[in-house]
């Protein structure tokens, strides 16, 4: 696979190149070959995926120019305005791909997607409402527990969670967003054992560990679980631990929790060491 960066300097030199050409012949030159790379489908593929978000917008902008009615392109805008967390600028974009001859129903689950990342649940959930039943896709699944979620639907969520797990073999980040549903919910027991399940699956999910010590935390179980860490994560675990403890009142083990969260953290812990200063002059007063 060829890389963004050697391709563009590849393509710089040949600019170069051409500068020295007649200008007529330099303008054809350079227009062959910017077909050339928009017709490179591996180009377009390491735009989506190794290339910045960023880079890759710009890149499918400048494609489009010259060939708008290219329905892969517009996926390619689409995908790389999500990555760039430009959540309201991808609905309009994946709005133009569903509106495409050539539109699938992947389109229109991924419409859906960046309409939910936009936070217009109702436009998002009429948008799913429309794809067929028989599509069913680990996607959709997913993107219709978080619907049921946002009703409260618990049992539908829960179904749609289970299914959407059954459809994937990278399972951690749906079953991560699962348990936090049963967190919202007061089920701490469920939440806990759907967040462990996340990082035996992903043992670098921060955000699983983090409300992993919260579920455990919110059942008065502050010891940290048998989870891999490193010692800044430790630390911030701690810190997590301490916070949730001090809400339900354990204030001395809350002050224990931070000052260990100080001590493990391998440089200085400012929101910690805040926390237990704000703490210990409450006390005092």
């Amino acid at each position: 696979m060829r890389h963004p960066s050697l391709m563009i300097a590849a393509l710089a030199g040949l600019t170069l190149v051409s500068a020295c050409t007649p200008s007529g012949e330099s303008e054809v030159d350079r227009a062959m070959r910017e077909a050339d790379i928009v017709n490179d489908a591996s180009f377009n593929d390491v735009m989506l995926t190794v290339g910045e978000p960023e880079e890759a917008i710009s890149y499918f902008t400048r494609a489009l120019v010259a060939e708008p009615g290219r329905i892969d392109l517009q996926r390619g805008l689409a995908k790389s305005l999500i990555r760039a967390g430009r959540a309201t600028e991808a609905v309009t974009a994946w709005q133009a791909v569903v509106d495409h001859p050539d539109a699938t129903n992947d389109d229109r689950v991924d419409l859906a997607d960046a309409l939910i990342r936009s936070d217009n649940w109702a436009e998002a959930e009429t948008v799913l409402d429309a794809v067929p039943p028989t599509h069913e896709t680990f996607e959709r699944y997913r993107l219709e527990a978080m619907i049921a979620d946002s009703h409260e639907e618990w049992s539908k969520a829960d179904s749609f969670y289970e299914v959407a797990v059954g459809l994937t073999t990278t399972p951690a980040t749906v079953l991560n967003n699962w348990g936090f549903s049963k967190l919202t919910r007061g089920d701490f027991p469920g939440a806990e054992r759907l967040f462990t399940d996340a990082i035996r699956n992903d043992g670098q999910l921060f955000t699983a560990k983090n409300n992993l010590v919260m579920a455990r935390g919110a059942q008065r179980n502050y010891d940290l679980p048998v989870i891999p860490m490193t010692q800044i994560e430790r630390a911030q675990l701690l810190y997590t631990l301490a916070l949730v403890a001090i809400k339900q009142n354990d204030i001395t083990i809350g002050k224990a929790l931070l000052q260990e969260a100080i001590d493990t953290h391998p440089q200085h812990f400012e929101a910690a060491v805040r926390a237990l200063r704000a703490l210990e002059d409450n006390v005092a007063n």
